[in-house]
């Protein structure tokens, strides 16, 4: 599979906006009896959605789940991550054990915070890199998929969308101590993805500053003082 190929679905978010075009046409005659026709153009330009422009690029590409198979070093991430992530993930390495880059192109976040987390490790495991490209976007728990590359890579103007967790009882981050329950269970995650605890406690803070059902967005510069991007 073409390197090309990859580097169309990386500019993605730079895609131009889709233009409709209508026309409208008005006759009269005026006082003198002649007839005139005025032809008014307009042209309306609208951006087409992200998902639609990744479903466009990843069409007849090899697919696991959420991801898509670019070219044999390739993958990316494409959709929401559930319970069957993790085995769809290592069902696309066992098929392209070549893989050594995930491309988090539009990634929603995830359904199953425990098999996010277990398919961070996973990546971790393998040694694979993350890359966030220009205009890619990463939101919720996709941010945690982006710590787990054994590099990091993302582009100046990648986005980065994170908020506060929320279980299925409708607890908070705020309802337990800062070393039990799901906060120890991310705290930990950050330091197995090579933070320090210092880092990892400010992240964690941050990702948690506006509530589940509130988005704050960041870019690549809020996130280098406690990650190492490259």
């Amino acid at each position: 599979m073409l390197r090309l190929t990859c580097a169309l679905l990386l500019s993605l978010a730079a895609a131009a906006p889709a233009a409709a075009q209508q026309t409208a046409t008005r006759t009269w005659v005026d006082s003198h009896g002649t007839t005139w026709t005025e032809v008014t153009t307009t042209r309306t330009v609208t951006e087409e959605p992200r998902s639609q422009r990744v479903a466009r690029a990843i069409e007849g590409l090899p697919r696991f789940g959420p991801f898509a198979v670019v070219d044999t070093t390739h993958a990316a991430l494409v959709g929401e991550i559930d319970d069957t992530s993790p085995t769809l993930f290592r069902a696309m390495l066992q098929a392209h054990p070549g893989i050594r880059m995930l491309e988090l192109v539009d990634c929603p976040g995830t359904i199953d915070d425990g098999a996010n987390l277990t398919l961070g490790r996973l990546i971790r495991r393998h040694g694979i890199a993350t890359d966030v490209p220009s205009g890619g976007s990463v939101r919720s728990g996709g941010f945690e998929i982006f710590l787990a590359g054994k590099t990091r890579h993302a582009a100046p103007d990648a986005e980065f969308g994170v908020h506060a967790w929320k279980d299925e009882q409708g607890h908070q981050p705020d309802d337990f101590a800062p070393d039990e329950g799901p906060n120890k269970a991310y705290l930990d995650y950050y330091r197995e993805m090579g933070l320090s605890a210092e880092e990892a406690e400010g992240l964690y803070a941050l990702t948690n500053s506006v509530p589940n059902e509130q988005m704050l967005w960041l870019h690549t510069k809020d996130i280098k003082p406690f990650v190492k991007v490259e």
